[in-house]
């Protein structure tokens, strides 16, 4: 977003896209990175940051967020690379300037345990980071503290806050669809995965192992999540259900 005051940037993705970023937003003119705002901590969303260094003013995310981002790179041996963020909030952050007011909100576990949805209410834009997969199987980081069950209730509280006139930004999407839908695309992906966990939580019951629920290949309801990457919402709802290590 480019405001009066400055710039304000939502995810960094990898160093080579953020370098690429950052000398797009130079050729506007001279305005200041006032924020960058990390949804989350994969490094797709916050390896970038680094390139950040001495240029934003600040750097925001929810402080799940950031215990995740260090826990990560303390694992990977890669400190040197990150720019944490200095900046963390809760549950609800706000800020606003002469032509914006920014809101980041937390309603609990749902990709990761770190998830931040921005809203700008001026525009009318929600950036929902990975909180919507767009027609392509998600990725359920339960390292990170990930909960299928959660992210269905994460994602009716998000679409209850915001109006059928909201436009959301999306982390990923299929081939063929958008980064950027409406509420029915949200809706759409919460009854997704709503209907993955029951599926998955019936299977369960009929005493399936992991092994055999992973070799399905096809849900057995009408959906246009399709493709590869099935086996990771399955292997999530499963250990989620199966409280699985």
């Amino acid at each position: 977003m480019l405001a009066k005051n400055g710039i304000v940037v939502v995810d960094s993705q990898f160093p080579e896209q953020s370098q690429h970023l950052i000398d797009e937003l130079k050729k506007r003119g001279d305005y200041p990175i006032e924020l960058l705002i990390n949804t989350h901590h994969h490094g797709d969303h916050s390896a970038g940051n680094i390139s950040f260094k001495g240029i934003a003013k600040r750097v925001l995310a929810h402080e799940n967020s950031k215990k995740n981002q260090q826990r990560v790179a303390e694992m990977q041996k890669t400190e040197d690379k990150q720019l944490y963020p200095a900046d963390t909030f809760g549950s609800v952050w706000s800020e606003k300037d002469s032509n914006e007011k920014i809101t980041l909100y937390y309603h609990g576990a749902a990709h990761t345990d770190g998830d931040a949805v921005i809203h700008f209410s001026h525009s009318n834009i929600a950036h929902m980071g990975d909180l919507v997969f767009n027609r392509i199987h998600p990725y359920v980081d339960r390292s990170a503290g990930a909960n299928i069950k959660s992210w269905v209730d994460v994602l009716d509280k998000t679409l209850k806050k915001f109006d059928r006139k909201t436009t959301y930004v999306f982390g990923h999407a299929a081939q063929g669809y958008e980064v950027t839908g409406t509420n029915e695309d949200v809706k759409a992906f919460r009854d997704y995965l709503e209907q993955v966990y029951t599926f998955v939580q019936g299977e369960v019951k009929k005493g399936i192992s992991q092994e055999d629920l992973l070799k399905i290949k096809m849900l057995p309801f009408e959906t246009q999540w399709k493709g590869d990457g099935l086996e990771r919402p399955l292997k999530a709802a499963y250990e989620e259900l199966t409280m699985y290590k």
